[in-house]
């Protein structure tokens, strides 16, 4: 009898777990979701971040890396917790639609345009990243873009319009679309011997430079900023608002600012917290 009443039990908490989506409740995991970019991830920076946070509040972070314009589109649709990626005015407009409670800055660098060593439409050393794309257009130099949506093609995208350039009307020409992440792009780059537009902190991370070098960086319209929001329970309740507002809280206080400053590759800084407090020498 002992052992049918057990039984029982057994199968009562086993439906129940079922009902749950699985997770047995006298041991339910904690997990969030956070939608990212690929130049979080490409670049290493979660690998140095995340562990401390985890062990910290025992909330696992499961990031999923894709463009900006796709990660807001997942969170649209409920697919995420938290949103970390970098095209302020997408983010912005995200918040105001209500598809996000709030937006808070969390570091930056920047972007730069690298290009073969060769450098036929002659940009290196230029500081003024659009009269460099507008000679790259001049000379039908091969130009490699992401294609994506993402923060960086975002970017791009708007440095051409400032240029003058129609590059949709080029596509397929000088000008060619990966639709990929920005370390696929970097590596068909580097095979075609093409200029493209990348962030820094990917590029420094990045091993497959071959000939390619950094031909143009400093114009203030390469400033990246990224930021990270918290994806609006009112319109998803199976998001995990307090574990992803605990991991925000983290991620811009004084120990996660700190994490993303002592992030290093090659003794070089890939990231700059937004926080000034947090920042090296401040």
């Amino acid at each position: 009898m002992k052992h049918f009443f057990l039984g029982v039990l057994f199968g009562f908490v086993f439906l129940v777990a079922v009902a749950l989506g699985g997770t047995t409740v006298w041991g339910a995991d904690r997990f969030i979701i956070v939608q990212s970019t690929t130049s979080t991830q490409n670049s290493g920076l979660f690998d140095h971040i995340l562990p401390p946070f985890e062990k910290t509040t025992g909330i696992e972070v499961r990031v999923v890396a894709v463009g900006t314009g796709q990660a807001l589109k997942n969170a649209r649709h409920g697919d995420g917790d938290v949103v970390l990626v970098h095209a302020s005015a997408a983010e912005e407009a995200f918040v105001a639609e209500g598809w996000g409670v709030a937006r808070h800055d969390v570091m930056f660098n920047d972007f730069i345009l690298v290009g073969p060593a060769a450098d036929p439409a002659a940009v290196m050393g230029m500081t003024d990243v659009v009269a460099a794309l507008k000679k790259i257009a001049d000379v039908n130099a091969a130009f490699l873009s992401r294609g994506d949506e993402s923060g960086t093609h975002l970017k791009e995208q708007a440095l051409w319009a400032d240029a003058g350039v129609d590059v949709d009307a080029a596509s397929g020409t000088w000008y060619r679309e990966t639709g990929a992440g920005m370390g696929t792009t970097l590596n068909t780059a580097t095979g075609m011997g093409a200029y493209t537009l990348t962030d820094r902190g990917t590029w420094i991370s990045f091993n497959n430079k071959g000939a390619q070098e950094t031909l143009v960086a400093g114009d203030k319209r390469l400033f990246n900023p990224y930021g990270v929001i918290l994806v609006n329970p009112a319109r998803h309740r199976r998001v995990r608002a307090a574990d992803g507002q605990a991991f925000i809280d983290w991620l811009i206080g004084p120990v996660g600012q700190r994490a993303i400053a002592d992030y290093r590759v090659g003794g070089q800084q890939l990231f700059f917290p937004s926080r000034r407090s947090s920042r090296p020498n401040s």
